[in-house]
C-alpha cells in the first residue's frame, strides 16, 4: 500500500583476528583521549586546576555532542515509529485513498463526488483561519499551511506556519511561530527547502527547512529594508534573475508590488509597480496631482511568458503588468465588482487565467480579450480558485458557505460537475483550495484552522487515467474551447465599439 523504500544487500565476515583488531583500535583511541586530556590538565603550579577544569569542559562538550547525535538518531527512529502507528490508526482512510472507487460514479453521467479523507489540525491553531496552502514541489505528501486571522480587529494571537505530511495526519512535521498573523505562503519550485511568507504587519520572511535551528527566518524585511506598511496578501517565487540571484515578488494592501532578492546574508528590495485606481487623482503637495492608491490583493505570473503578470485589487480591477515595463501597466480592466481574491494562470495554456472575488463569481479569461469567456455565480463569496494539474479544463473553487465547486469546461460549460458541502460546523467559511501535483487529491482550508483532504471521484479525473496524455493535447483541448467562444465575443466587442487590450510586449532578453 506504500512505496517501498530503497534496499541494498550487504554481507561481511567477522573472524577472531578482525574482532581482536577492532578491540586494539578502540583501546588505542581511548588511551590517546586520556593522554590528550592529561596534557591539557597537567603542567603543575597554580594554574593546574584551571587547566584541568578547561579539559573537563572540553570533555563535557564532546560528551554533549555525542548525546546530541544520539538524540537525533532516537528522534528519527521515533518519527518512523510514529508514522507506522498512524498508518495502523488511519488504515481505513489509507485504504480509501489508495484503492476505493465509488461504484455509483458509473451511473452518474457528468457528475462527481469528493471523498473526505484526512483532517489536519494543530491544537494551537484551532482558533486561527487557514490563510495559505502550498504543496511541496519535491515531496508529493508534504504541504505547508499558514495560520492567521482575517478579522482585522483581532490580530493579537500571532501566527503559525505548519508543514503537514499525508504520512502522519496527527501532528505537523515542522512548526514555525510568527509574531503576527500569516497571510500567504509559497515554496520555491527549484529549492523546496526555501519557504517565503507574508505577514499581517507587512513583513516578508524566508525560512530554511534544512537548518537545524528553524525557529527564526533566515531573511526578514524591516522598516529599513523596504517592509510593507500593510498586510502582505501574496508572495510568489520566480526564476533567478540575470545575475543568478534567488528572488520572489510580494503584493500588499499598501498598493506596492515589490521584488525581493536573496543576496548573501541580505534581503534586497526594489519597487516594481504601484497599484492605483485608473483615472482618479488626488491633490498633492504644492498643487501636484497624484494617483489614488488601490490596495493590491493578489498576483499571478504567467508560467509560459515569464515577463507577464497580473495584479488584483480591492476595487475589483485587474492590472496587466510586465517585468520589462516597470512603473506602468499594460492594461487595466474592471473584472469584478468587489475585491479580487485570486488570479490563477492555466498551467497548459499561456493566454487563459481564472479569477475569483467577493462578488460571488468565478471568471475564466483569455487575456487577449477584454471580456470573460465564462462567468459563474456561486451564490457566496469565493475565497480561492485553483486549476487542476492533470487537465487544462478542470478547476475548483471554494466559497464562504462551506462548499467546494469542481468544474470541467470540456464536459459542461454552464455548471459545475460537483457541488459538495464539506464543513462540520455551521458558519464555517472555506478560505483556500489546492490540488495535489501527483495524486487525485484536493486540500481545502477553513477559518477554524482545519485542512481537509478530499479525493476526486473518477468522473472528476478522467484525464488522469487516460494514457498518452501530453501538455500539447491538453493545450489543444483548451484552444478548441477558446475558439468556440472567441468569435461571438469579438463580434460583440465590434458591434459595441469595444477596445481590445494592447498586445503583449516582447519578453526580457539577456
Amino acid at each position: 500500500m506504500t512505496e517501498p523504500p530503497p534496499r541494498a544487500a550487504f554481507s561481511a565476515t567477522a573472524n577472531q583476528m578482525e574482532i581482536f583488531d577492532a578491540y586494539v583500535e578502540e583501546l588505542t583511541r581511548q588511551e590517546a583521549a586520556k593522554e590528550k586530556k592529561g596534557g591539557k590538565g597537567g603542567g603543575g603550579g597554580g594554574g593546574g586546576e584551571g587547566r584541568k577544569g578547561k579539559g573537563e569542559k572540553t570533555e563535557e562538550k564532546r560528551s554533549g555532542d555525542i548525546q546530541s547525535g544520539e538524540a537525533e538518531k532516537v528522534a528519527r527512529a521515533a518519527k518512523v515509529m510514529e508514522r507506522m502507528v498512524n498508518q495502523n490508526t488511519y488504515d481505513d482512510i489509507s485504504q480509501d485513498f489508495k484503492y476505493y472507487e465509488d461504484a455509483g460514479d458509473d451511473y452518474k453521467e457528468g457528475r462527481g463526488t469528493l471523498l473526505p479523507l484526512w483532517r489536519f489540525r494543530y491544537d494551537k491553531a484551532r482558533k486561527m483561519a487557514v490563510t495559505a496552502l502550498a504543496w511541496s514541489p519535491l515531496y508529493s505528501d508534504l504541504f505547508a499551511v499558514g495560520h492567521g486571522s482575517y478579522d482585522f480587529n483581532n490580530q493579537s494571537g500571532g501566527g503559525i506556519i505548519c508543514l503537514h505530511s499525508l504520512k502522519n495526519p496527527s501532528f505537523p512535521e515542522f512548526i514555525f511561530s510568527t509574531g503576527c498573523g500569516v497571510m500567504c505562503l509559497d515554496i520555491h519550485p527549484e529549492h523546496p527547502h526555501l519557504l517565503a511568507a507574508g505577514l499581517y504587519d507587512g513583513t516578508v520572511a524566508v525560512y530554511n527547512l534544512i537548518l537545524t535551528e528553524r525557529d527564526q527566518p533566515v531573511f526578514r524585511s524591516t522598516v529599513d529594508t523596504g517592509k510593507h506598511t500593510d498586510p502582505v496578501w501574496q508572495v510568489c517565487w520566480q526564476k533567478n534573475d540575470m545575475e543568478g540571484n534567488i528572488n520572489f515578488y510580494s503584493v500588499s494592501a499598501d498598493g506596492r508590488v515589490v521584488i525581493w532578492r536573496l543576496i548573501k546574508n541580505e534581503l534586497q528590495w526594489e519597487d516594481v509597480v504601484q497599484v492605483s485606481l485608473p483615472g482618479e487623482m488626488t491633490e498633492g503637495v504644492e498643487g501636484t496631482r497624484n494617483n489614488v492608491i488601490s490596495s493590491g490583493t493578489c498576483i499571478g505570473f504567467n508560467p509560459f511568458l515569464e515577463h507577464l503578470f497580473l495584479v488584483g485589487s480591492e476595487s475589483g480591477h485587474v492590472y496587466t503588468c510586465s517585468k520589462a515595463y516597470t512603473k506602468h501597466f499594460l492594461n487595466v480592466t474592471k473584472n469584478h465588482h468587489m475585491a479580487v481574491h485570486a488570479l490563477r494562470w492555466n498551467p497548459f495554456h499561456q493566454n487563459v487565467f481564472a479569477s475569483c472575488g467577493a462578488d460571488w463569481t468565478v471568471r475564466i479569461w483569455d487575456h487577449t480579450l477584454s471580456d470573460p469567456m465564462f462567468s459563474y455565480d456561486l451564490n457566496s463569496v469565493v475565497g480561492d480558485v485553483a486549476w487542476s494539474p492533470f487537465s487544462s479544463t478542470v478547476f475548483a473553487a471554494v466559497t464562504a458557505d462551506g462548499k467546494v465547486h469542481v468544474f470541467d469546461l470540456s464536459v459542461n460549460k454552464y455548471e459545475s460537475l460537483c457541488v459538495q458541502s464539506v464543513i462540520q460546523k455551521k458558519k464555517t467559511r472555506l478560505t483556500h483550495v489546492a490540488f495535489n501535483p501527483v495524486h487525485p487529491l484536493l486540500c481545502v482550508g477553513d477559518d477554524r484552522g482545519t485542512v481537509l483532504c478530499l479525493k476526486l471521484s473518477p468522473n472528476l479525473r478522467k484525464a488522469l487515467r487516460e494514457k498518452n496524455k501530453t501538455n500539447e493535447s491538453e493545450k489543444a483541448k483548451m484552444e478548441k474551447l477558446i475558439q468556440f467562444v472567441r468569435e461571438p465575443l469579438l463580434e460583440l466587442q465590434t458591434s459595441s465599439g469595444g477596445k481590445h487590450p494592447p498586445p503583449t510586449p516582447p519578453a526580457i532578453t539577456t
